[in-house]
C-alpha cells in the first residue's frame, strides 16, 4: 500500500513537470483556456452562490441561538458570521464541494478520452496530452480566487439576512460585528489557501482521469477516487497553512 501510494506520488510530480513541456500553440491554447473557465469557473457560480448565502444565514442563526446570556452582545452574531465565513466556510467548505463538481467533471471528461483512445490520438498527431488537456485547467482554476470571493460575499449577506431577518439582531449590531477586531491579513490567508486548493482541484483530478485504465465502469471509479483524494488534500493543506499562517 505504501509504495503503491510513492507510486502515485511520484507519478503526479512526474505529471505536473510534463505538463509544461512541449507547449501548445497559443492560438488553440486561448479557445481551450476560455472553455475551461467556462465550465469550471462561471459554471460553478450557481452553486456557489446558493450555498454561501444559505449556509452564512445557518451560521448566524445558529450562533444566535447559542447566545442564551444576556449579558453576551448581539453583535458577536456579526462577528462570528464573519470569522466562520472567511477562515473556513468560503475557502475549504467550497472547496471540498467543488472537489465533488470540478474535480469529477474534470476527471470523468479526461477519463472519457482515455477511454475513447482519443489521448492516443493526440500523442499519434506529436501533440502533447498532459499540456493540450491539464495546462488550460490549471490556468482556468487561477480565477478561482473570484468564486471563493463571491462567496465570502454572500456568505455574509446570507448572515445578515438570517440575522436581521430572523430578529436575532438588528442591522447596526451585525455590521458593528463584521466590523469589530477585522483582521486583513484573515483575507490574504484564505485567499492563499484558495490558490492552492485551485491547484490541486486542477491537477488531482486530472492525474486520476489521465492515468485510469479500463472502460466506462472505471471512469466512475476514477471519479470518486480523485474526489475522496482531492479532499483529504485540500484538509491536509489547509491544516499545514493554518499551523504556518496564523499560529504565533
Amino acid at each position: 500500500m505504501i509504495k503503491s501510494g510513492l507510486t502515485h506520488i511520484g507519478q503526479y510530480f512526474i505529471m505536473l513537470k510534463e505538463m509544461f513541456s512541449k507547449m501548445t500553440k497559443w492560438k488553440v491554447m486561448k479557445v481551450l483556456i476560455f472553455k475551461e473557465i467556462d465550465d469550471l469557473i462561471i459554471g460553478s457560480l450557481g452553486i456557489v452562490s446558493f450555498l454561501s448565502f444559505f449556509v452564512g444565514g445557518v451560521v448566524a442563526i445558529q450562533t444566535a441561538l447559542n447566545l442564551t446570556n444576556p449579558l453576551i452582545p448581539k453583535y458577536l452574531i456579526g462577528f462570528a458570521t464573519r470569522q466562520s465565513v472567511i477562515l473556513e466556510f468560503a475557502p475549504t467548505f467550497i472547496s471540498i464541494i467543488m472537489a465533488g463538481k470540478m474535480g469529477s467533471f474534470i476527471t470523468s471528461s479526461i477519463g472519457t478520452m482515455r477511454v475513447t483512445e482519443q489521448i492516443d490520438a493526440l500523442e499519434v498527431m506529436g501533440v502533447s496530452s498532459l499540456n493540450y488537456l491539464v495546462f488550460p485547467k490549471l490556468v482556468a482554476v487561477m480565477l478561482y480566487p473570484f468564486v471563493i470571493g463571491i462567496s465570502m460575499f454572500l456568505g455574509i449577506v446570507g448572515g445578515w439576512f438570517g440575522g436581521v431577518m430572523g430578529n436575532f439582531v438588528s442591522s447596526e449590531q451585525f455590521i458593528i460585528g463584521l466590523q469589530d477586531s477585522f483582521t486583513p491579513f484573515h483575507v490574504t490567508y484564505a485567499f492563499i489557501k484558495t490558490f492552492l486548493f485551485g491547484f490541486l482541484l486542477a491537477t488531482i483530478p486530472s492525474y486520476f482521469g489521465y492515468y485510469m485504465k479500463g472502460g466506462a465502469l472505471e471512469v466512475g471509479k476514477a471519479s470518486t477516487t480523485s474526489f475522496v483524494w482531492t479532499s483529504v488534500a485540500i484538509i491536509l493543506t489547509n491544516y499545514i497553512l493554518t499551523s504556518l499562517l496564523l499560529s504565533n
